[in-house]
């Protein structure tokens, strides 16, 4: 079983990309994705804090944007410890390990998303996710990021005993679709909502884009339902067979 990539967007620290490799050392976790990392890269700090993880770092993967690291995963989420004003199912880290292990025995590949150490995701970051995961905490919510890939790590370790076995499906009626291929829906539709001047007024453009891609989400789509999709926008932007009526 594959276990989930870790995605840290735009890490400031070496310290803490270090950490976060040594956390997922603890529960078996090895594929480690640097979004735009702010410190030079190899880092000998990170390589101090990683100890005995070093193996994580050497395997290590540096994108320059955050849709390019997500870009053949199946399944990702987001990790926050705010309200973001999208309407987006948030889940426990015992929740969120639980559907992973299941996509993973699908043979879905995943993703957990986690901000930088300053301001954490951003809304449109959020945005590129399935659903977001909140560390429940008493009070004060501000964890560092070592921390916050040790506590979910944890949990995905756990959640090792109860998964059931599942049926790979492989056809496009039943396959999830990958990231990449959910963007490719995005900037279609957005592209042709914008040139519509449904996205409007322009200060109200971004929520509204974010509104939809939650939308979009929600429905847990096919690939073949994601292409059935870009063929009807097609068809309604250019006239596909257009009939005319009285």
């Amino acid at each position: 079983m594959t276990s989930p990539a870790i995605i840290l967007s735009y890490p400031q620290l070496g310290e803490n990309i270090g950490a976060a490799a040594r956390a997922m050392k603890n529960f078996g976790l090895c594929d480690l994705r640097l979004v735009g990392p702010r410190a030079a890269w190899p880092n000998p700090k990170a390589e101090a804090m990683a100890v005995g993880a070093s193996d994580v770092l050497d395997t290590a993967r540096v994108y320059p944007d955050l849709k390019a690291g997500l870009a053949e995963l199946h399944l990702v989420y987001a990790t926050t410890a705010r309200e973001r004003g999208v309407t987006k199912e948030v889940l426990t880290p015992a929740e969120a390990a639980r559907r992973l292990r299941h996509a993973a025995a699908k043979g879905w590949k995943t993703g957990i998303l986690f901000g930088n150490e300053r301001a954490g995701l951003e809304n449109d970051e959020i945005s590129l996710a399935d659903a977001v995961i909140t560390i429940p905490t008493s009070g004060f919510s501000s964890i560092n990021l070592g921390q916050a890939v040790l506590l979910v790590g944890h949990e995905w370790f756990k959640a090792a005993d109860a998964t059931p076995a599942s049926r790979i499906e492989h056809s496009p009626f039943h396959r999830k679709p990958t990231r990449e291929e959910m963007f490719q829906l995005f900037d279609h539709l957005e592209k042709e909502l914008l040139d519509s001047g449904f996205l409007f007024p322009p200060d109200k453009r971004g929520a509204m884009i974010r509104a939809i891609r939650a939308t979009l989400h929600r429905a847990h789509l096919t690939y073949q339902e994601v292409q059935t999709l870009r063929g009807m926008i097609v068809a309604l932007s250019k006239g596909k067979h257009r009939v005319s009526r009285p």
